[in-house]
């Protein structure tokens, strides 16, 4: 086992955990309040303690000591598909109990991550209040806003803020982002063309209908949005987000073979990185997990910014 030490804030699925994992670190505590979410990260890392609790709840004595806090917290009140209503919306201050925790636990990194967005929210303002915080509890702070596509080789069109704070100066000055790598992987290589098997993933006779005019492309994935039927661009995958398990509507969309079509499970995991062996309980219903994975990380773009974490603190 690794050396260096990582606890989970807000651990979803186990995207994140899963990028440290694969980067050398060693996952030992983990926090999740959503119960649906926390089956399906019971059943792919069922050696990591996961709290099943509300962050406010937990006693940061109670949690085992560790190198690196991880946290993609909530992005929705930051994030230009919602209200943008930041710390006004009890999910924006979720932020602070980060802040609880790592005052009382000292970690020597903390990483976080979240919609690009966040830089912006506020005219700024928002990002000065995180940025503030953290140099408050001693740490020098570094942030980059990062893509899927340039930094994953993975084709969706997917862009975060990754801000990794680090207690030691030093360590911070020898710390890098990952530099962009070209994508050489096309929608083709995870959009899979003969799926019949599985009807539940073709859509009905009247949407089929709806939009047979309109999706055409097989090389293109289609999205509905609030301003109606959308192409997307560059020949990738939009952005997966939390929606798709909210309205059905909101998973994008092929045409295979057989007809108009939503992206399957495996093939949304596949756009976030996820390994084959990553399974959803039986129990799980659809939506949910298009939610989850919506809700989540491109694990590959995690595991190249910790593989540099992990450079730096072993040195």
């Amino acid at each position: 086992m690794s050396d260096l030490k990582v606890a989970s804030l807000f651990a979803g699925i186990g995207g994140i955990c899963l990028g440290f994992r694969q980067a050398g670190f060693e996952v030992v505590w983990a926090n999740e309040r959503d119960h649906k979410a926390c089956n399906t990260y019971r059943k792919n890392w069922k050696d990591t303690s996961l709290v099943e609790e509300d962050i406010s709840k937990i006693d940061p004595h109670t949690i085992p000591d560790f190198d690196v806090l991880v946290a993609g917290f909530p992005c929705q009140p930051f994030s230009t598909a919602g209200k943008q209503r930041g710390f006004s919306d009890p999910r924006g201050n979720l932020f602070f109990e980060i802040a609880r925790i790592a005052d009382i636990k000292k970690p020597s990194v903390i990483f976080l991550e979240n919609v690009a967005n966040l830089q912006e929210h506020d005219k700024g303002r928002t990002f000065l209040t995180i940025y503030n915080t953290l140099v408050e509890l001693g740490y020098v702070i570094r942030y980059r806003i990062m893509t899927s596509m340039r930094h994953g080789n993975i084709p969706q069109l997917r862009n975060r803020i990754f801000i990794v704070a680090f207690l030691d100066e030093g360590a911070c000055q020898r710390f890098v982002y990952p530099e962009e790598i070209p994508l050489e992987r096309t929608i083709h290589d995870i959009v899979h063309s003969n799926i019949q098997q599985h009807e539940i993933y073709y859509c009905n006779a009247e949407i089929q209908q709806e939009f047979a005019s309109q999706i055409i492309d097989q090389d293109s994935i289609y999205q509905m949005t609030d301003w109606g039927l959308r192409k997307n661009r560059n020949h990738v995958c939009p952005t997966l987000t939390a929606f798709m398990g909210m309205r059905k509507g909101r998973v994008p969309m092929v045409r295979d073979d057989f007809g108009i079509r939503y992206l399957t499970l495996r093939e949304c995991l596949d756009f976030q990185g996820f390994p084959e062996t990553f399974k959803f309980p039986n129990t799980i219903q659809i939506q949910d997990a298009y939610k989850q994975i919506g809700n989540s990380v491109t694990v590959p773009v995690i595991r190249r910014i910790a593989e540099n974490l992990f450079t730096v603190m072993q040195q």
